[in-house]
């Protein structure tokens, strides 16, 4: 009876401890076994390890680092230019973890892979938008803006690599001090204004044109109808319009005379 009492109480003891022995590392991931105690504690510490991983949950833990992609979107931060203007960046950055090399960002930091991504890698972040932010003016920054940004995100690249991450994009959410957006937008509106006005006036050229041109054509035509009257045609016209009757007081002229003959 004692025996089944023991075997009672110790097996459901015994599947606690071998279940709470193994760790299953996902696809995607790599497994860190450190070990805690003994002589083996130290720099040969930890190791890099796949699959499902059985330890002693005394002496040893096990830590378990993503390797895909991830996106951090970053809190907003401000950075001043080399002429002193405040600009807004608001970063949005994807990385990864160099594969097998896990072991060494846990040796370093010995935090999760979540702390080491949003809080040691957040200043790498800002250090780079800083350091070379300050190399450029207000000018340069706006007017080279591709080329700033790409420099800003070959600098965070290489000191992301000596942390055994790989940068995969970067998304700078550059945002202009807002003298420069009011600048920007005056000049646009000055510039919108003077088109406007440019297409009135050659609304208005355009307008005069066609009443220069038609008054050309109208002159023209009257000068080519003068042209054509000779007393010839002047005299076709009074035939034409003539009624047959001579005036009956005062001199007859000289064409109605003339006329009565035929």
């Amino acid at each position: 009876m004692r025996s089944k009492f023991f075997l009672g109480v110790l097996l459901p003891l015994f599947v606690f401890m071998v279940s709470s022995c193994t760790e299953r590392i996902d696809a995607g991931s790599e497994g860190i076994l450190v070990n805690l105690y003994g002589s083996e504690k130290g720099v040969d510490d930890i190791s890099l390890c796949t699959g499902r991983v059985w330890y002693n949950p005394f002496t040893q833990s096990v830590y378990e680092y993503p390797t895909f992609v991830q996106t951090v979107d970053y809190p907003a931060f401000t950075i001043n230019a080399k002429d002193g203007s405040e600009f807004k960046i608001d970063p949005t950055i994807s990385l990864k973890i160099v594969d097998g090399k896990s072991p060494y960002v846990f040796k370093k930091y010995r935090k999760e892979l979540s702390e080491v991504i949003n809080g040691t890698l957040y200043n790498y972040v800002r250090d780079a938008f800083r350091i070379q932010l300050n190399k450029y003016t207000t000018d340069e920054i706006v007017s080279n803006r591709d080329k700033v940004e790409k420099s800003i995100e070959d600098y965070l690249s290489k000191s992301l690599a000596k942390e055994n991450f790989h940068l995969e994009q970067l998304t700078s959410g550059l945002q202009y001090p807002k003298t420069i957006v009011e600048s920007v937008n005056a000049k646009n509106r000055a510039v919108q204004e003077a088109m406007r006005v440019q297409n009135e006036v050659k609304v208005v050229q355009a307008e005069a044109e066609k009443k220069i041109v038609a008054a050309e054509a109208e002159f023209k035509a009257n000068e080519l109808r003068t042209r054509a009257l000779t007393p010839a045609v002047l005299e076709q016209m009074w035939i034409e319009k003539w009624d047959g009757r001579l005036p009956q007081y005062g001199t007859v002229p000289s064409i109605f005379r003339d006329i009565s003959k035929h």
